[in-house]
């Protein structure tokens, strides 16, 4: 999906933007806040492109290693 498409959902346009991640991997969460994505103008739903990401299952993967109970990172910093 590119920034030129329209929004599977809503037909909106889709334009640069940031979201937040979270996941519950069972024996912790994990939220990543402003997140490249391409967000929908329209009904705001985002999507990740790939190689954000593999860097988010790195975060999750590094998380759960590590067993963190709660992990909040801001992918900016």
């Amino acid at each position: 999906m590119g920034k030129n498409e329209t929004c599977r959902l809503c037909g909106g346009g889709i334009d640069s933007g940031v979201t937040t991640f979270t996941v519950d991997y069972g024996s912790g969460v994990l939220v990543v806040r402003h997140v490249p994505a391409l967000v929908c103008a329209q009904c705001g739903e985002s999507w990740i492109e790939d190689p954000v990401a593999a860097r988010l299952e790195e975060m999750l993967q590094d998380a759960k290693h590590h067993h963190r109970q709660i992990e909040v990172i801001d992918i900016a910093a």
